[in-house]
C-alpha cells in the first residue's frame, strides 16, 4: 500500500512538472508578444534574463553557499558563448521577429531546432539513422511549407529571422554538448543568461533602442514579470526536476506541444489567424520532430508500477527553459527559444 501510494505521488509529481513546461514554456511566445507591445524588443529581453540570473544567483548562494558559483576560466567562457548565441542572437532575433509574424507562427519555425541540431550533426559526420533523416526532410519540408505560405500576417523579414534565430539557438545547443560548461547546471544557467542579457542590453543599446518607462504599459510590464518569474524560473525549475526524474523520451514531448499550446494562446488572446497553411505546415514539422526524437531515442527499462518508465535522464545545460532538441542530441529547452 506504501509503496503503491509513493508510485503515485511520484507519478503525480511528473505529470505536473510535465504540465508546467507545457503550458509556461508555450505561453512564453505569447509573453514576449504581449512585452514588446510597448518595449522595444532586445531590451526586454536584456531586463528578462539579467533579472532571472541575480534570482536565480541568489536562491543558489542562499541555499548552498558561495562555492556553488565556482568554476574555471574556461567554463565561463564555455557558458558565456552558449548564451550569446542561444540568449542574445537566438532569443534577441525572436523578440525582433514577433514584431512581424504571429506568436503561433513564430513558435512553429521554432520547433525546427531539433531539426538543425540533427543537420550539424551529419556536418560533423556522425551519421544518425535513416528514420531520423526522414524526420528532418519531413521537418524541413514544413519549414519551407510555412516559410513560403506562412499566414495572413506573416512578413518576410520575420520569417526569415525567426529561422536565423532558430539556428543560432542549435549551434548554441550543438555546442554546449561539446565545449567545457560549469558541472552544476543551474550556474551554467546563471552565467548563460547574465552573459545573454548583458549582449542584449548592448546590442539592443547599440542599435537605437530606448526604455521610456512611462511609454510601458501596464499589461507589457505584467508579461514581462511572468516571463522572468514563470518562464525563466519556474518553468526552467521545473524542467531540470524532470531532467533527473523522468525518462527523457517523457521530458522530449514538450518539443512539439509547446508550439501547440504558443499557437492556441495566440489565438486566443490576441486574436492571431490560424490559416490552413499553419495548421498544416505546423503539422508537418511537429510530425518531422516527433520522428527524430522517437527514432534518436534509445531503448530503456520498463515502466516502474507508478506509470512512470524507469529511464535515466541525461544532463543538461539549460538557460532558462527554451526548447530546442531531441534527447539523444542533447534536450535543450527558451524554449523554447522563448
Amino acid at each position: 500500500m506504501g509503496h503503491n501510494a509513493t508510485d503515485r505521488r511520484a507519478s503525480l509529481l511528473v505529470w505536473g512538472a510535465l504540465g508546467i513546461v507545457y503550458v509556461v514554456w508555450g505561453s512564453t511566445y505569447l509573453g514576449i508578444g504581449i512585452a514588446i507591445e510597448s518595449i522595444p524588443p532586445m531590451l526586454s529581453g536584456a531586463i528578462r534574463f539579467l533579472i532571472a540570473s541575480a534570482l536565480l544567483a541568489g536562491f543558489l548562494v542562499m541555499r548552498s553557499g558561495l562555492s556553488v558559483l565556482r568554476m574555471t576560466w574556461r567554463e565561463f567562457r564555455g557558458a558565456a558563448v552558449v548564451g550569446v548565441l542561444l540568449l542574445t542572437l537566438g532569443n534577441g532575433m525572436l523578440a525582433v521577429a514577433e514584431q512581424y509574424v504571429s506568436t503561433g507562427l513564430a513558435a512553429l519555425l521554432v520547433a525546427s531546432v531539433p531539426l538543425w541540431l540533427v543537420v550539424f550533426r551529419f556536418v560533423v559526420r556522425d551519421r544518425p539513422k535513416v528514420l531520423t533523416l526522414a524526420g528532418v526532410l519531413v521537418g524541413l519540408g514544413g519549414v519551407a511549407m510555412l516559410s513560403l505560405t506562412g499566414g495572413e500576417d506573416a512578413g518576410t523579414v520575420g520569417i526569415v529571422v525567426v529561422l536565423l534565430a532558430s539556428v543560432s539557438w542549435a549551434i548554441g545547443s550543438f555546442l554546449s554538448a561539446r565545449i567545457a560548461m560549469p558541472a552544476n547546471a543551474f550556474a551554467a544557467s546563471t552565467v548563460e543568461m547574465f552573459v545573454g542579457g548583458l549582449g542584449l542590453l548592448l546590442l539592443g543599446s547599440g542599435l537605437g533602442e530606448r526604455l521610456d518607462p512611462s511609454a510601458v504599459t501596464g499589461r507589457s510590464w505584467l508579461a514581462l514579470a511572468y516571463l522572468i518569474l514563470l518562464g525563466s524560473l519556474v518553468g526552467f525549475t521545473a524542467f531540470s526536476w524532470l531532467l533527473g526524474n523522468a525518462p527523457i523520451s517523457l521530458v522530449a514531448t514538450y518539443a512539439y506541444v509547446n508550439p501547440a499550446v504558443a499557437v492556441g494562446l495566440g489565438a486566443l488572446v490576441l486574436g492571431e489567424p490560424v490559416t490552413t497553411q499553419i495548421l498544416v505546415g505546423g503539422a508537418i514539422i511537429l510530425v518531422g520532430v516527433a520522428l527524430v526524437i522517437s527514432t534518436e531515442r534509445k531503448p530503456r527499462q520498463a515502466a516502474e508500477p507508478g506509470g512512470v518508465p524507469a529511464e535515466p535522464a541525461e544532463p543538461s545545460h539549460e538557460p532558462d527553459g527554451e526548447p530546442a532538441g531531441p534527447p539523444a542530441v542533447r534536450l535543450h529547452a527558451d524554449s523554447a527559444l522563448d
